[in-house]
This record gives C-alpha cells, structure tokens and sequence, in this order.
C-alpha cells in the first residue's frame, strides 16, 4: 500500500501548451499517487501601463475575473474527466519572485513546466525554466506541446545517457510499472559506432541505442525518439557544458530541451 503523497505543481503562463502540461501532470499523479496544484503569475504590466492608480486597480480587479474564468476553463474539463481533483492560484507581480515564493511554501515533490514551440526557455516570461532549475532541487517534467502522458494508457519510458538518478528515487518503481517493456535507453559516446543491444537493469529488459557525437547527434536522437514513440525521457542534471565520462557525452539540459521534443523528466540534484 502506497504510503507517500507526491505534490504536483504545475507552473503555467495560460498559454499554448497549458492543456498538455495538466493532463501530463494528471497522468503522473495517476501513476505515482499524488496530488496537484496548478499556479499561475501575472506581471501587472501586461495588464496596465499607464493608468491612474485607481484605474489600474479597477483594471487588475476585472483581469483577476478574466484570469480566474481561464484557469477553469483549462481545469475543469480535465479535472472532470479524470476524476482529480486540482488547486488553484493566481498572482499579480513579479514573475520570479512570486514564482520562487509558491515553490517555498507549497513545498512540491515535483515540477511541471509546459514546453514552447518557438523557445522552450521562454515559459513563463523570461527564462522560466532556467531560473527553476535553479531555484529548485526536485524533479522537474518538461511536457512536450504535441505528446503529453496519457493517464488510461501504458507510457514508453527512455533514459538518456543512462540516467540513474530518477531510478534511485521512490517514485521510479511506479514509473516502471506502468510502462511498456523493454525500456528504451539513448546514449551519445565518442567512439566511431552505432549500435543497438540489450541489457538489463533492476530486473527489467532494456534495449540501448547508441550514438556517435556529431554536429547532428542530437536531431538524430529526436527522430528516434519520435520512430520510437518515446513518452517520457529521463535525464539526469548535468552541468552547462558539456562532459566526456566514460566515453559517454553527456548533453547540456539546456540543448536537450531544446531540440527535443519529447516530455523530459529531469533529476532532482
């Protein structure tokens, strides 16, 4: 019997992605028993500029309708379909600051983060994804736009580079279970080969794919993903450059996040 209760937070800007984001974080919560709450900030000067001091709060005041409305419209329906119940909240300043104040008082096991099609580092205004990653130590899914989880459906489950810090956490047994064997393993190395052969870790098959670095490693990497129908990528962190370990390339998160276009779920620290 499951005993902990995960804390889903799902920061969002309202904006394309924002459906996919919750039914991901949805499908997670399904899958490792938890809860979720779902947060979004408005900078006042997206709102008003310049008004009068009365004006402007009459202002704020009718957007705090509008924004609540829209936050309903996206929750609802999902909510209702899946049966799960989600919190709500809405604030008015500045992007980071309101952002780093929720995370410390809600205190969530995990993050999600919508991805964006023009730049996945533009989130929530400027450079949201960053700022958590640095902000925060937990886990952290980045749900792909066009791919989101699937709460009634088994999930293809990848490791990049062999990532092990997931599979050293409580919650990667649940993950496990609920995904299509074998499991499907991506890593980049320096050697002169592409290789495909099969292991196994923690009593489960995995098939490895392996690939040479190039000045295309990482596009071929996305299309395999995508032939391979890829759900969710584990990655672990790794520092902003890049690192040659045991003859295994390991991927700045930035440039993962960038170019592929799968759900990630990133390692606490």
């Amino acid at each position: 019997m499951k005993t902990k209760k995960y804390k889903i937070l799902v920061l969002s800007d309202l904006k394309e992605g924002t459906n996919n984001s919750l039914q991901s974080a949805v499908s997670l919560s399904k899958i490792i028993n938890g809860d979720i709450e779902f947060f979004h900030v408005r900078k006042p000067t997206d709102i008003v500029e310049r008004e009068s001091q009365l004006s402007a709060m009459r202002t704020i005041n009718k957007e705090h309708i509008v924004i609540e409305k829209k936050i309903k419209d996206i929750i609802e329906p999902i909510s209702k379909n899946y049966d799960m119940k989600v919190k709500y909240s809405f604030a008015f300043g500045n992007v980071k600051s309101e952002i780093k104040d929720y995370i410390e008082s809600s205190k969530p096991d995990i993050i999600v983060l919508g991805q964006r099609v023009s730049n996945p580092f533009q989130i929530i205004g400027d450079s949201i994804t960053q700022f958590v990653l640095k902000e925060y130590e937990g886990i952290i899914m980045i749900s792909a736009n066009n791919n989101s989880l699937m709460p009634s459906k088994k999930m293809t489950l990848g490791v990049l580079n062999g990532s092990n810090k997931i599979f050293n956490t409580e919650l990667s047994k649940d993950l496990i279970m609920r995904a299509t064997i074998p499991l499907k393993s991506f890593k980049i190395i320096n050697s002169q080969k592409q290789t495909t052969n099969t292991s196994v870790r923690s009593g489960e098959e995995i098939v490895e794919f392996v690939f040479e670095q190039n000045a295309n490693t990482m596009d071929t990497l996305s299309k395999y993903l995508l032939k391979n129908n890829i759900d969710l990528l584990c990655v672990d962190r790794v520092k902003d450059t890049t690192i040659d370990t045991h003859n295994s390339i390991e991927i700045p998160l930035k440039e993962v996040v960038r170019k592929l276009n799968v759900s990630l779920l990133v390692s606490g620290i």
